[in-house]
């Protein structure tokens, strides 16, 4: 059996625990939901305060030169650049996921549109996170296509000359799986077709390499693995070979190639720039800059390899001891097992009728009593025909601890033991769940 004395040996020869002391982790609270929003880095308050006080309030609009304002969505980019394995110039934050979804969809279908007329298919898996379904089914009545929905098993036959494009995500948000890019890849474009990665629960938790994989497009957010807070900026990609052929469809002002200029017709700005839009988010913007500052930090320590091996190690031992201690609850399993197949989460999965009333799960209740324990990881309702809730814990190896791991996974052992789950406050529906 493993022991929490054995745990604490494991944080004594971590080499990335002097990360942790970078962010602001509430005493009392065993944080596995980086997954969903990241912590807050320390030097974010100071930031927020710089940014408001003096250069808004004092710098008023000189700021957009004199404090860099302009180009911050090109420098974030540049630093973040090397951790998903493409170049300086290349990326750009701006915007959400899902309007730079909406931004690279359109111009992979107008791409497919002139090499490939006769292609009306996008594909993707069932279970994608669901704002990437939404932004596809707008983009496939737009342009006249199909969005077809694939199990994960389904994907490599479903490579055909019918399709225009692959919209897949790297790590799939409700189990933790990873597909392998650089595979599907190299079958997708054997077949000539597009490939949009979506990296939201991927970049900042695992090794990432788009232009190694050769992809065409990419976006993701930042308020996960990156820790940039909530509604920060999301990133954008495209490959250099495809990036000028098409300006994307938001035309707006920061993408135009001299936007002071102020002429009344669009011309897009050369390369990555022309997927800006609108004036940027500065404050959330600026914030984010703290949580890629305290990823450059980890070079030192290793960088994504060391990330990497510390996000397995965790992930390893708390399925070891949720087998070994929760046994007998009625807890299975969705993630893989493999470490080639693994995100950096852990999803275990409750069938139907074990709940309070016989009909649901009790997956919510019992994620509802480990929040009130201080442990947050958070609740996915089943999809389809399996009927499996999920239960999702985030592990963000910058500040979780396998102490943390073990006294989690206690805490989980005694709400599942005393059915303190099963109360009523437990069991009353949130609008975030």
């Amino acid at each position: 059996m493993i022991t929490l004395q054995d745990c604490q040996a494991l944080d004594a020869k971590d080499t990335l625990r002097a990360l942790r002391a970078h962010f602001e982790l509430p005493d009392g609270v065993i944080y596995l939901d980086g997954n969903s929003l990241g912590a807050q880095p320390k030097a974010a308050a100071a930031r927020a305060l710089q940014v408001v006080q003096q250069e808004w309030g004092k710098g008023l609009i000189r700021s957009w030169n004199d404090a860099g304002w302009i180009s911050l969505p090109t420098r974030l980019g540049d630093q973040f650049a090397p951790w998903i394995g493409v170049d300086a110039g290349e990326l750009v934050f701006t915007d959400t996921t899902s309007i730079n979804l909406y931004k690279v969809l359109t111009a992979a279908a107008r791409i497919a549109r002139e090499d490939a007329p006769t292609r009306k298919k996008i594909i993707s898996e069932r279970s994608n996170f669901p704002t990437d379904l939404y932004i596809a089914q707008s983009v496939c009545q737009e342009y006249g296509l199909e969005l077809v929905l694939l199990e994960p098993e389904e994907i490599a036959d479903a490579l055909t000359e019918e399709v225009a494009i692959s919209m897949l995500t790297h790590v799939n948000y409700r189990t933790g799986a990873m597909l392998d890019m650089a595979a599907i890849t190299a079958a997708a474009h054997a077949k000539g077709i597009l490939c949009v990665w979506d990296l939201c629960h991927s970049a900042g938790a695992v090794p990432v390499d788009l232009k190694g994989a050769d992809a065409d497009f990419a976006v993701g957010c930042s308020y996960k693995y990156l820790n940039g807070g909530p509604g920060s900026p999301a990133f954008v990609w495209a490959h250099p070979r495809l990036i000028n052929r098409f300006w994307q469809p938001l035309s707006g002002w920061f993408g135009h190639a001299a936007p002071f200029q102020f002429t009344p017709d669009y011309q897009p700005a050369p390369g990555i720039n022309r997927y800006l839009c609108g004036t940027q988010p500065l404050v959330s913007m600026s914030l984010l800059q703290c949580g890629l500052d305290v990823f450059t930090q980890t070079e030192k320590y290793g960088g994504m390899r060391a990330l990497r091996r510390k996000s397995l190690a965790l992930t390893d031992l708390f399925i070891a001891l949720v087998e070994q201690r929760c046994a007998g609850y009625g807890l299975g399993l969705a993630t893989p097992r493999e470490h080639s197949q693994r995100g950096s989460q852990v999803c275990l999965t409750r069938e139907e009728g074990l709940g309070v009333d016989g009909k649901d799960s009790g997956a919510y209740a019992i994620i509802q009593a480990l929040i009130a324990r201080g442990v947050v990881g958070d609740f996915r309702k089943g999809d389809g025909a399996k009927h499996l809730d999920i239960l999702r814990f985030g592990f963000t190896p910058l500040y979780v601890s396998f102490e943390d791991v073990w006294c989690a996974v206690e805490h989980l052992r005694q709400v599942l033991e005393s059915e303190k789950w099963k109360r009523p406050e437990f069991n009353q529906i949130n609008a975030v769940t």
